[in-house]
């Protein structure tokens, strides 16, 4: 049997069977942990003297990224994005920034001051996106804590609690209050003799009573945790009335808010860059050898014997230019548009990505009014259109602040926003938030609304696939067609954040470093021994 290099047999897994094939062939072999992630693909360098050329297609975060690492690694990039502006769904705007929705331009008038910035894509960073992390450290961008949840923050539901809003401190020890109490009575009718001991027994019912503040005969009556009614610093505290079990059970929070900060993506503490998100935009593009070239729209996309050739509309201008790879960022429900000569096979993937509808609106507030109300930062959860409610963690005590305002996925309810003009978004979000804040409407000097199903060369946020689709077509997707690599939040498992366009650059060059491992066996320049 002929020996070849761990590298090279591993260079024919990924040829065959992709990148799946490639990392449990690796995990097996011992090479790589489950968590794998020490950094960037390190590319295989061209060879002394050449200089390949790569086409990257969109400048979102992938597409930016994937250029910095073919650049750091010898190669000549080429940025062809169509909008005004790069950084895809990595929109911060300020005072003077143009928001381009289809048909309904909006200009930002936030005053001008630094901390008057809203992020209208992503808008955290979890502890455990370490790509990210990554680049904001190797990139130089500052971050600082986001407060992402805050249970001085309120729960509304019409339906529910007689339409009062709730403190979320409240409700939280109020249903881990009655819920252990249910425990309790449980574990006191010996409803677990048959699975417990007897001392089992008793210390779960000595659990339940310390988790839920119960009384010494297992009953819930109301805990400090929720707070108190009177001025604990100078009385003695009274805790709130507390939730009826009913009222915790017909109340929408339960599925919702409640468990807002449980989720592993939401984990605190978050973060985001000092300034704005574009700090990362910004932070890619001051490293890159060329600017990315704006305002060119992608109309033909053609997989060449050599390399790949596209052609794209700047100034009413065609323009066609070949290069030796091509990085694909463009939303994948725009490809049905774009002349190509992909296989049909290949073509039926991209056609089965759907387009995602998010929606936010952001207010400046002439007072900062949620601080006097003891919150700082985190979110409010409602049962009207608007969703959520966000308060800024950042400059705390200054005399105004961005709020956000909606924060919606339902397609349902941001279509019904969609349909709206920016005025009236902002109106029905006013009067979604007096529900929760009465006089809110009176601290609104000014918004802005991103409806991004109707964002100009987005026309979408996060992308969204049947389960049979997802599993006869996404693996396709992850591998090149030609010498034509998709890439963005698309084309990961974790759609709408950047993480994921991330990981779809690592995944996508991980593909390019394969084949040009099979390209230079195949020219002889590397024999088997």
């Amino acid at each position: 049997m002929q020996n070849i290099s761990r590298r090279e047999f591993l260079s024919y897994v990924g040829a065959v069977g992709g990148s799946s094939a490639l990392l449990k062939t690796s995990l097996a072999m011992g090479l790589m942990t489950q968590d794998s992630y020490s950094g960037p693909v390190k590319i295989r360098p061209p060879a002394p003297g050449h200089k390949p050329t790569v086409l990257i297609l969109g400048a979102g975060i992938a597409g930016l990224a994937t250029a910095f690492e073919l650049e750091q690694a010898g190669y000549q990039c080429i940025i062809l994005e169509a909008s005004f502006r790069p950084g895809g769904r990595n929109l911060t705007v300020r005072n003077g920034d143009k928001i381009d929705e289809m048909g309904n331009p909006q200009i930002c008038e936030f005053d001008k001051q630094d901390n008057l910035y809203f992020n209208c894509g992503p808008a955290r960073i979890p502890g455990h996106h370490r790509r990210l992390l990554h680049y904001c450290k190797a990139l130089n961008v500052p971050l600082q804590i986001k407060a992402n949840s805050s249970k001085m923050a309120y729960f509304h539901d019409d339906k529910s609690l007689n339409g009062k809003p709730k403190r979320i401190i409240e409700y939280h020890t109020d249903v881990r209050g009655l819920m252990s109490e249910l425990l309790w009575k449980s574990a006191d009718a010996n409803q677990f003799d048959q699975l417990l001991s007897q001392e089992d027994v008793a210390k779960l019912m000595t659990f339940s009573k310390t988790y839920g503040d119960l009384t010494e005969n297992g009953k819930y009556i109301g805990s400090e945790r929720a707070g108190s009614t009177t001025d604990r610093m100078l009385d003695y505290p009274k805790p709130p009335v507390p939730l009826e079990l009913k009222e915790m059970l017909d109340s929408r929070f339960w599925y919702g808010g409640l468990l807002g900060a449980e989720i592993y993506d939401w984990c605190e503490p978050l973060m985001e860059p000092i300034g704005g998100m574009d700090a990362v935009v910004n932070g890619f593009l001051k490293q890159l050898d060329n600017a990315p070239v704006l305002n060119a729209q992608v109309k033909k996309i053609f997989n060449r014997e050599d390399g790949v050739e596209v052609t794209y509309e700047r100034g009413g201008q065609f323009h066609t230019v070949r290069a030796d790879y091509c990085f694909n960022n463009i939303p994948a429900y725009f490809m049905k548009g774009i002349e190509n000569n992909f296989s049909n096979t290949y073509q039926t993937a991209l056609d089965s990505i759907k387009r995602g509808h998010l929606f936010k609106i952001a207010y400046q507030m002439s007072d900062r009014f949620w601080e006097r109300d003891g919150i700082y930062g985190g979110i409010s959860y409602t049962s009207e259109p608007v969703s959520q409610i966000w308060y800024p963690s950042h400059d705390i005590h200054a005399s105004k602040g961005i709020l956000l305002g909606a924060y919606t996925w339902d397609p349902k309810v941001s279509a019904m926003f969609e349909a709206m003009s920016p005025q009236q978004r902002l109106d029905a979000g006013a009067a979604c938030g007096e529900k929760i804040h009465p006089g809110y409407s009176q601290y609104i000097e000014n918004g802005i609304s991103i409806p991004w199903a109707r964002m100009n060369h987005q026309m979408g946020c996060g992308m969204q696939m049947s389960k049979d689709d997802f599993k006869q077509y996404f693996p396709m997707l992850q591998k090149p067609e030609g010498r034509h690599f998709m890439i963005g939040d698309q084309i990961s498992h974790h759609s709408g954040w950047q993480e994921g366009a991330l990981a779809s650059s690592e995944q996508a060059l991980t593909q390019l470093n394969l084949m040009l491992d099979k390209q230079i066996y195949a020219g002889g320049e590397r024999h088997v021994k």
